[in-house]
């Protein structure tokens, strides 16, 4: 999966000489909490967040009268106020690279452009999280298990096998690492097996199950 199969696209932009009051509208009216800022020509030149936008507004404690606050932040434009350079992904990156890349860098959206620096997208945490309860069938029926198995060549191989000879399907798996360098978690969820069967099969093959529960 990559970046462009969960991006939401065409991005909502803004341009650097918009006024804040603009933008602010903007984020608002569409539940965002970022906006990629373009030039004419739709490159990338900045991007503004709603914690940048609440940041340059006056404090509540300001002497100034609603009306000289409301005229001064008419005045003030969003490349006064954009975050740049800009931390971007590409559509053909695959999904987990962006996800890493807003974890190294503590982000929560990525803008995607393409090989002309054009904004083509938005990838966001929200897309990330969504991909992941899909990838991990999250609210799917079915027997969860959590196992604990060695770190070695054929282990998937075996497990989908006996989960097969006991009549049952894999509806997702996911891997994490262990405790140690000798050891690999699994997260799978099994429909058409009964729970017993499949644990004391999995305990008797020297896999560890950890938790196992109908959903």
């Amino acid at each position: 999966m990559f970046v462009r199969d969960r991006m939401s696209s065409p991005a909502v932009t803004v341009q650097p000489d918009a006024p804040f009051p603009e933008a602010m509208q903007l984020l608002r009216e569409r539940k965002f909490r970022r906006l990629p800022v373009v030039d004419k020509d739709g490159r990338l030149v900045g991007i503004v967040s709603e914690r940048d936008l609440l940041y340059a507004s006056p404090s509540p404690a300001s002497s100034l009268s609603i009306w000289e606050m409301n005229y001064l932040l008419a005045q003030l434009k969003i490349e006064e106020i954009m975050t740049t350079p800009v931390i971007t992904t590409t559509p053909e990156t695959p999904i987990e690279d962006a996800a890493h890349l807003m974890v190294t860098h503590k982000v929560g959206g990525l803008p995607v452009v393409d090989d002309e620096n054009r904004v083509v997208g938005v990838i966001t945490e929200t897309d990330i999280f969504k991909t992941f309860v899909e990838m991990l069938s999250g609210g799917e029926q079915g027997l969860r298990l959590y196992i604990q198995v060695p770190e070695r060549k054929g282990v998937l191989a075996q497990l989908a096998t006996t989960i097969a000879e006991l009549g049952g399907n894999i509806v997702s798996v996911g891997t994490f690492q262990g405790e140690s360098a000798e050891e690999r978690r699994l997260l799978v969820k099994v429909q058409g097996v009964a729970k017993e069967q499949l644990v004391d099969t999995l305990e008797t093959l020297g896999d560890h199950v950890l938790d196992a529960r109908e959903l």
